[in-house]
Order: C-alpha cells, then structure tokens, then sequence
C-alpha cells in the first residue's frame, strides 16, 4: 500500500507541474460551460421572451391587410418600424441595415381585395352545399398573392421557420374570419355584427406544455441543466492531453523499462495513474457543478438543479471518469510522440463528441449517424446524466446506459494491456 501511495504522490506532482494540461482539464471547460449556456439560454430567451426587429411595408390599403398588421402586432414576436408602401425591394434592403431590422414583411397591394374574393367563392360553395344557395357561384379564384419576407442571412433557420408559422397563424386569422364574414352575410343578408367578431377574434385554443418524466415531476428544464452535464464529460475526456502525454514521456525516458527492474509491479503504476486522473475527473465535475449552483445565478444564467438521486449521480460521474481515463491511457500507449498524443487525443475527443450528442443533439443527425452514435462513450455518459437530470430516472434508468459504457471501458482497458504487451512493457 505505501508503494502505491507513494506512486499516486509522484503522478500528483507531475500533474501539478503541468500547467498547460491543468488548463485544458479545468479552465476550458469551464469556460465553455458558461459561454455554451450563455449562448443557448440566450436563444430560449430569444424565442420566448425578446422581439425581433420587422420591418414592415403594406402596400394595400383594405380591411384583410389592416387585420393581418394587428394581427403580426398581438403576435408579440417583434419590434415594428413601418416602411412607406411605395418603397422597392431595394431601398426596403438599405433601410433593414439602417434600423437593425433582421426580417422585412411586404404585403402586397391586391392582398385585400383577393382575400375577399378568396372567402366570397369559399363561403358560395360552401352555401350550395347546404342548400341554401342555389345560385351558381360567379367569381373564380386563383390564389392569393403572396406576402414577402425579406431576412437578414444570419438569421438561422429555426428562427425563420418560427416566425414564419407565427405569420401563417395570423394570416390563417384573417382569412378564416373573411370567409365566416361570408358566410354570415350569405345566411342573414346581414354584415357580420362587430361584437360577434370581436368574439370570434378573442376566442383562441390553449395549448398547455408537460415534460414527460420518468419520475413523474413536470418541472421544464433550462439550458443550465443540458450544458453542465454535457461539458462535465467533456471536461473529463480532455484528461488525454495530461495523462496521454505523461505516459509518451515515461516511455521515452525508459520510466517503465526502468520500473521492470525494481522489486514493484509495473501494474502498481497504471493502477496509480488511473487512481490519480479519476480523482482529477472528480473535482472537474465537482468544481463545474459548484459553477452552475452558485455563480450561474449571479451572471443572468439559470440556476443547476442537482437531482434527488446524489448516490447516482456520483456513480455516473465515476463511471465516465474512469472511462475517460482508460481512454487516455490508451491513447498513451500507443502515441510515439507527445504532439501524437496531444493531437489524436484532443481531436478524437472532439469527434466522439460530435457523435455523442454534445455539439448537435443525436435526433437532429442524420439517420446513417444513428449507429455511429452508438461507439461514443460520450454518448452513453450524457444520455444518464440526462436521464438523471432531465428525465428524474433512478438508478434501474440510468444502468441502462451505464452498461454500454462499461462495456466500453473494460474493451479500452484491454485494448491499452494488449498494447503494453506488444511493447514488451509488462
């Protein structure tokens, strides 16, 4: 045992002296960890609580086109700077520069009048088939003539799709009430009374959001609670810069020849190392679950809600540090040089996280991805810490993606011992 422990405190040291890996294995991560929730907290809040500039021109002058601005206006989406109907596409293109605008919307001046003619042959058909009509409809129609949107190209398309279904509502809106105006007019002789329309337009369906849990609890989760546990991995995979470049150098210094020489076991060094990178594991998830607890709150960001479950949660982070460990083993006995192991291992950790589901969520990738996914430790280790944090799955939830990753785990350690042998190292 004093052998060990004495080995653990040589490994310490060398650790320590590494600044450069310190760097990549605390301060990278935790850095991305607030910059990627910033970021994507801030997009949540862009769809839920902030406008968008619209710029806004309507070239026609009827009641469907002043129906359809009030409509875009109640949508609550935007900020709206009017544009003078006469104005070309051109000039509507230097004044979205000018006011920050990132969407333009041209209604065009026969809007009105073939909406109205649009729910007149809607609402004459409709009449014919109840028999109330006999008169053959007189007017045809082809299609409305459609409304332009003018946008910024940096406006990604989620952000356009979203705006684009709030315009169809309204324009839906608008055009549903023309033709129930039709209608009534056709069946009573009569405008439609104002107060049955402003009935109508006041009437709309609810539509209420529930989380499906495992544990049954309906709390939404915020962007805090997808990043920490994403970066945490990360963080933890990025040990291969310190402990793969470790192991190139005691290879190189003849370190394990000399170890074949003295009364110890080459196994009591790795077995150290190991030891020493998971307690290292262990503080980086540690001090970037610390971050989301208590400095989120104080930076506009929301707070990380740690799970009921501590003794899973401890558990996943153990199996995803000594995973992550076993891969940087292996990357460090095989590498020849430092550059190979600083290179292969950062860029297969960025890989394997792409894969994983940390950089594009796995049911937005492609469906030959699909299996590909399924090598990724990274992957195995974020969807238990989602089922933890996210679902509120116990501990019969969670194995179900721990296994894989064991899996995976004792095949790098085999993997990393077969390499040793073929080096003649043990």
């Amino acid at each position: 045992m004093y052998k060990l422990w004495a080995t653990i405190w040589k490994d310490i040291t060398i650790l320590t002296r590494d600044r450069v890996g310190l760097i990549f294995m605390f301060a990278m991560p935790i850095i991305l960890a607030i910059v990627i929730t910033a970021t994507q907290n801030s997009t949540f809040e862009l769809v839920n609580n902030n406008k968008i500039n619209l710029l806004l021109c309507n070239r026609d002058t009827g009641l469907a086109a002043r129906e359809l601005v009030n409509g875009i206006e109640k949508a609550d989406m935007f900020h709206i700077s009017k544009a003078e109907k006469s104005m070309e596409e051109t000039a509507l293109e230097t004044l979205m520069n000018k006011k920050d605008a990132l969407v333009t919307l041209i209604i065009p001046a026969e809007f009105s009048h073939k909406l109205k003619i649009l729910a007149d042959v809607t609402a004459g058909k409709a009449l014919k088939e109840f028999g109330v009509n006999d008169e053959p409809v007189k007017e045809t129609f082809d299609s409305l003539p459609p409304i332009q949107m003018l946008y910024n190209p940096v406006l990604q398309s989620s952000f356009r799709q979203s705006i684009s279904g709030a315009l169809q509502s309204v324009m839906q809106m608008v055009q549903t009430k023309q033709i129930l105006q039709s209608l009534y007019a056709g069946l009573n002789n009569t405008p439609m009374p104002d107060s049955l329309q402003q009935e109508f337009s006041g009437s709309k369906m609810q539509i209420e959001e529930f989380p499906v849990t495992k544990s049954g609890n309906n709390s939404i989760p915020n962007a805090t609670q997808h990043n920490i546990p994403a970066w945490t991995i990360f963080a933890m995979f990025f040990v291969v810069i310190s402990l793969g470049s470790s192991i190139v150098r005691e290879k190189s210094s003849g370190s394990f020849l000399r170890l074949k020489t003295l009364p110890t076991n080459f196994n009591l060094a790795l077995i150290s190392k190991q030891v020493t990178y998971l307690i290292v594991t262990l503080l980086q998830a540690l001090v970037i679950f610390l971050i989301g607890i208590f400095l989120f709150p104080h930076i506009g960001l929301p707070a990380l809600a740690l799970p009921p479950g501590i003794s899973n949660l401890f558990l996943i982070t153990v199996s995803c540090g000594i995973c992550a460990v076993s891969f940087a083993i292996c990357i460090g006995i095989f590498a020849q040089t430092q550059e190979q192991a600083n290179g292969i291992g950062a860029v297969s950790v960025v890989l394997l996280a792409a894969l994983g589901g940390l950089l594009v969520p796995t049911f937005a990738m492609p469906a030959s991805f699909q299996y590909l996914i399924k090598i990724s430790p990274l992957h195995w280790g974020l969807e238990a810490y989602y089922t933890l944090f996210l679902e509120g799955g116990g501990l019969n939830h969670i194995v179900l993606n721990l296994l894989p990753l064991w899996a995976i785990t004792i095949l790098l350690q085999l993997i990393a011992y077969a390499g040793l042998k073929k080096k003649s190292l043990v």
